[in-house]
Order: C-alpha cells, then sequence, then structure tokens
C-alpha cells in the first residue's frame, strides 16, 4: 500500500487494491492508517467504512452486502454504506471514509486512530 495526497492538499489516500479484486456485492478489510476499513463494491461503486461492528466487533466486510447496506455476520445488524448509520437507530454509526479509484487502484482515505 502506499500513500497518495489529494490536489489542493487534500485528505491522504491509501491505496488498499486494484479494482477488480473486490467482487460485485462482497467486501474486504484493510489495514489504513491503524484502523481497520471495510471496503465493499456494489458493481458500481466502492463504499468504505469502519470494519468493526459496534456491536461484538465482527468484521462488517464479511458480512452480506446488497442494496447499499452491509449486514454483520453475527448478529445481522445492518448498516447503510452512504451514511454508516445503523438501520434499526440511525443514530448509532459506523465511520465512514473517502474512497476513490485512481489509474485502476482503489483508495481509501483514514485519519490516524
Amino acid at each position: 500500500m502506499s500513500d497518495t495526497h489529494a490536489a489542493g492538499g487534500g485528505p491522504t489516500f491509501t491505496r488498499v487494491a486494484s479494482e477488480g479484486d473486490i467482487p460485485a456485492g462482497e467486501g474486504r478489510t484493510f489495514e489504513v492508517a491503524g484502523r481497520l476499513v471495510a471496503v465493499l463494491f456494489d458493481g458500481g461503486s466502492y463504499h468504505a467504512i469502519d470494519d468493526l461492528c459496534p456491536h461484538m466487533g465482527a468484521s462488517l466486510a464479511s458480512g452480506p452486502f446488497a442494496d447499499g447496506v452491509v449486514t454483520c455476520p453475527w448478529h445481522a445488524w445492518r448498516f447503510r454504506v452512504c451514511d454508516g448509520a445503523w438501520c434499526d437507530n440511525e443514530k448509532l454509526k459506523v465511520a465512514v471514509f473517502p474512497v476513490r479509484v485512481v489509474d485502476g487502484q482503489i483508495e481509501v482515505a483514514v485519519s490516524p486512530a
């Protein structure tokens, strides 16, 4: 993985994978800036959220992902990837991170933990 800066001094992005490494409807876990990040692919766009479910700490990247919602594989807590909100109570959220694709490489920007 390597870090790149956005134009104009924006956030630092870290390369985590290449396009095609994450099948549609799935996610993968990556360590970025000391945090575990779930990068999920819906078939058209990549999304990056905190990988750890706040309930019991399961990896959200390993759960089912459909219609913009990832489901925790342990206890079926569901989180929207657009804003990180828990579908059963929007006051509870996981962090959402900027993600982009540059020259076929998936990059995520995460503030250090």
